[in-house]
């Protein structure tokens, strides 16, 4: 046990030497992943608040054949712009968001009692216009449903006759719950400062140590190799796990300053929910760091285990994107699948859901057990000659 503990402060006193790797590992990351993403998240909120707020400026073609209509949009707000020639040549240049094109047999169609046709020509394929697009149809049907309980009245009939469902939404979801909308995001951001933590150390002490000749006379040591290896080991998922808390930590402390009082969220970190995420994304730096090593091992120089980590990266992002592609329920059975479970297991987390400790029980042993397996791996691989020779 003591030479484990020798290697593993050997490897973090020789990490820290460096340190622009130490920043980038322990600093950088931790730094930079918070503030792009709540960057992002508060451009995002304060676009949408503002396009939401804004005065819409619509183009109008036809309004002579409606103008009780256009006169009620008016009122709401809407500005009424000249009505253009070509309204979808100018929509496809995105010169205009939307535009209303009212026919000619409008007040006709009116009169008799039919459904009078509006046109909405808009691109909803442009993310932009969608709040607009939104908002236009949401003012037509209002101004239709007024007009249709007045005419039902003035025929003698009450309105409810005409809704004999009336549909109650019962929204049970908190400001606690409805964070992880903005907190999407948070699951991938944990999973890659995982692996990219102790990234640099991984490589180093395998594959840097291997191209600068120097894990030869380490392996002259009366020590097991598969010692040292743990040693190693040990060292990357402590920078690993160290780059994890400074990350989560970081987003606790920023996540306030967004701009969401108005949205009705709530995405403060109780201190309960921080240790909660941290013991569930903890055996995660076991795996990382485990196959960090095995792979560095692969390697004959520094150069080569650059590129074999930067198919890595991809590991933790794949579970990740299904999860926020296609959303499932977080059933028992999937707690044992590793990464996986760990993106579940987070985000109820956030939601303020309790979590029961069946499920982080098998999602740390799901995750502890396949970083065993490959560490065993790793230390079969040090007990070769062909470790030390290979970059030779």
């Amino acid at each position: 046990m003591n030479s484990i503990l020798v290697v593993f402060r050997k490897e973090i006193m020789e990490s820290l030497r460096d340190r622009k790797a130490t920043f980038n590992s322990l600093l950088l990351g931790p730094l930079l992943f918070p503030v792009l993403f709540l960057g992002i998240a508060w451009f995002g909120i304060s676009m949408q608040q503002e396009r939401a707020e804004k005065p819409l400026r619509i183009p109008m073609v036809g309004a002579e054949h409606a103008p009780n209509l256009v006169a009620w949009l008016e009122e709401q707000g809407v500005e009424k712009l000249p009505p253009v020639d070509d309204p979808e040549d100018m929509v496809r240049r995105n010169d205009a968001e939307a535009i209303i094109r009212i026919q000619a047999d409008f007040a006709k169609d009116w009169q008799a009692g039919r459904p009078a046709p509006i046109e909405i020509i808009a691109d909803p394929s442009r993310r932009e216009t969608t709040i607009a697009i939104n908002r236009i149809r949401g003012l037509i049907q209002a101004y239709s449903g007024q007009i249709g309980s007045l005419r039902v009245q003035l025929r003698g009939v009450s309105p409810d006759l005409a809704r004999p469902i009336q549909i109650i939404n019962v929204d049970l979801s908190t400001p606690k719950s409805r964070g992880m909308m903005v907190m999407i995001f948070l699951p991938y951001v944990l999973m890659l400062t995982a692996f990219t933590g102790g990234l640099h150390l991984a490589m180093d002490s395998t594959a840097g140590e291997k191209e600068r000749r120097s894990l030869e006379p380490l392996f002259l040591n009366p020590v097991p190799r598969w010692r040292i290896m743990c040693g190693k080991l040990l060292a990357t998922m402590a920078f690993g796990f160290l780059s994890l808390l400074l990350t989560l930590l970081s987003f606790r402390l920023a996540l306030p300053f967004l701009p969401i009082d108005q949205l009705g969220i709530d995405l403060k970190i109780s201190t309960h929910s921080f240790l909660t995420i941290l013991l569930v994304i903890a055996p995660v730096t076991l795996l990382a760091a485990a196959l960090l090593t095995l792979l560095a091992s692969f390697a004959r120089s520094y150069k080569e285990a650059q590129s074999y980590m930067a198919l890595v990266i991809l590991i933790p992002v794949i579970p990740s994107m299904l999860f926020m592609t296609n959303p499932v329920k977080p059933e028992a059975d999937m707690m044992w699948i590793p990464l996986f479970s760990q993106n579940l297991l987070i985000s109820e987390i956030v939601r303020g859901e309790a979590v029961p400790a069946v499920w982080l029980l098998a999602s740390a042993g799901g995750t502890l057990a396949l970083g065993l397996a490959l560490a065993c791996v790793a230390a079969n691989l040090y007990n070769r000659a062909k470790l030390i020779y290979s970059g030779t």
